[in-house]
């Protein structure tokens, strides 16, 4: 059984900036070897730092920001995702993008818009989960940042072996965050990844990271505050199998029809 190399990148992010942010994560990528790892995992918005006003920050589905995933995802031979603003048909949607190193994408559009900072009057839901099946021997479901607040919606009910957060988190909240990846790792019986940025945004909100990675059983195999930092984790296939074999409680889970 295959392992599997995680990437996580928790970076201080340029207020709405593409080009800046870009350049940042050029300079992130430029020191990772090709090869070496086998996902790199960029916060929510990672182009523009989180915002509610996406008319002039909006790209196309194959704008700049997207070929420029497909270049390094080439180029270091890895998937690269990351959640940025998309307009498409006339809507705006913050759209996690899945990039391979084949260049051809996969996306997630997300569904529980945060309300609370009014990111529904302007952009539209998903009504769609993405799964990532097969890649590596690994099947993944990203999710988004508010997604967590939400176990229905993240209800392994597909035989995932990971899930995935990219998030702007703020730190009047991170308690939550920090105990809601455990609780989703432990239902799911599944390794849980979540990535945070760090720093203050332009609405002045602080965030302080805490990008995590539990595994299947709950335990914290890493957990980073405060700082910009840059991480590679192996996650092993054979003691998730073994621990589900043994434990089978994904067996009692509610009809799916439920989710």
């Amino acid at each position: 059984m295959q392992n599997l190399n995680v990437t996580i990148i928790q970076a201080n992010l340029i207020w709405e900036d593409a080009k800046a942010n870009r350049q940042n994560f050029d300079a992130i990528f430029k020191n990772i070897e090709p090869n070496i790892t086998d996902i790199i995992v960029l916060p929510e918005m990672f182009s523009t730092g989180f915002t509610t006003q996406p008319n002039n920050l909006a790209e196309k589905p194959n704008g700049t920001t997207v070929n420029w995933m497909r270049s390094w995802a080439g180029r270091l031979n890895t998937a690269i995702v990351g959640s940025l603003i998309i307009e498409e048909k006339k809507q705006y949607y913050n759209r996690l993008i899945w990039m391979p190193p084949t260049g051809v994408p996969q996306h997630y559009n997300k569904k529980h818009l945060f309300s609370l900072a009014g990111e529904h009057h302007n952009y539209s839901a998903g009504q769609q989960r993405l799964y990532i099946n097969n890649y590596k021997g690994w099947n993944i479901c990203p999710l988004i940042c508010y997604d967590l607040r939400f176990p229905e919606w993240s209800r392994n009910i597909n035989n995932y072996d990971l899930l995935l957060y990219v998030a702007n988190w703020p730190v009047n909240r991170i308690d939550a965050w920090n105990s809601l990846l455990k609780a989703r790792a432990i239902e799911n019986q599944t390794y849980t990844i979540g990535v945070n940025r760090v720093g203050k945004d332009g609405n002045n909100i602080s965030y302080n990271g805490n990008s995590a990675a539990i595994d299947f059983k709950g335990h914290t195999m890493l957990n980073i505050a405060d700082n910009e930092f840059v991480t590679t984790l192996t996650l092993q296939k054979e003691p998730l199998v073994n621990f589900r074999k043994r434990f089978p409680f994904l067996d009692d889970k509610d009809d799916k029809n439920l989710a």
